[in-house]
């Protein structure tokens, strides 16, 4: 599959209504931007074999938390799944082959592990996007479970959860019951692509953080997307693309015209339509 197929069946897939698409591909067509010859079939059905060592260990009788148990044990007792807190910055913990292969990870890339194997196991389980961590809750009864993939499965209260905002945010953020909603496979995957952009913008990386907001552009809707074409824009001038720059930012004070940057964009505007007429 070459680089345009593959951003064409990547396209398609989003194109579906509902975010009811398969997560592991999608991600897995991610990472194709960083291993061109990734063997995507392969890494799903590695989940597929996951998943079918698991299903025959679900106790009926024991409803959810069984389901927890088996989970838990297969993918980090058997296996070794956990969370790189040693190299959480690492962009290798963000494409979910790396992680399959390395059985290390971030929040988000293992809670999609953990889901994919799930539901192919037949369990049904949602992605909950905390403010800054990634949870998962296993549906079943006698009421549904949350579950911290990062750090080994622990079953979660919400108090637990309340916590792990603490860590994070220093006390600043408290839990309301909207962050506990399951999240759909279209905000997983800018969830995902954001991630990757944070890194390689830290790095200055032009060219990954420029293909990931590509990416980023292409999961979000137009009214989502404004600040990431924002960000494109100055990314494209870091790279001396002075008139694709100006076009999006044009773009951006256009469809976001109360922006409280927007005077000083229309300056930068100008500016770059100058520097680009030199250059040509």
């Amino acid at each position: 599959m070459t680089e345009l197929q593959s951003r064409r069946r990547l396209g398609e897939i989003l194109a579906q209504d509902g975010g009811s698409f398969d997560l592991a591909e999608v991600a897995l067509l991610v990472a194709r931007e960083e291993y061109p010859d990734l063997d995507v079939p392969g890494y799903v059905a590695r989940l597929d074999d996951l998943a079918a060592r698991v299903h025959g260990r679900f106790e009926a009788k024991e409803g959810v938390a069984g389901v927890v148990t088996a989970l838990n044990t297969m993918l980090f007792e058997e296996e070794g799944f956990r969370g790189n807190v040693e190299e959480y910055y690492d962009p290798r913990n963000s494409f979910l082959n790396d992680v399959l292969d390395r059985h290390v990870g971030i929040p988000i890339t293992l809670s999609t592990v953990y889901m994919e194997v799930a539901r192919r196991a037949g369990v049904e389980v949602d992605g909950v996007g905390l403010p800054g961590h990634f949870i998962v809750r296993v549906k079943g009864r006698p009421k549904d479970v949350l579950v911290d993939p990062f750090h080994g499965g622990a079953v979660l209260s919400v108090t637990d959860c309340q916590e792990r905002l603490d860590r994070v945010h220093g006390g600043r953020v408290r839990l309301e019951e909207s962050m506990l909603r399951g999240c759909e496979g279209r905000e997983i995957v800018a969830r995902m692509l954001r991630n990757l952009k944070a890194i390689y913008t830290r790095a200055d990386d032009h060219a990954r953080t420029l293909r990931t907001l590509d990416l980023l552009l292409a999961v979000l809707d137009d009214e989502e997307g404004g600040a990431e074409i924002r960000d494109r824009a100055l990314v494209y001038e870091a790279m001396d693309c002075y008139a694709l720059a100006a076009s999006d930012l044009e773009t951006y004070v256009t469809s976001v015209p109360g922006a409280a940057d927007a005077t000083a964009l229309r300056r930068k505007i100008q500016e770059l339509r100058r520097k680009a007429a030199r250059v040509n």
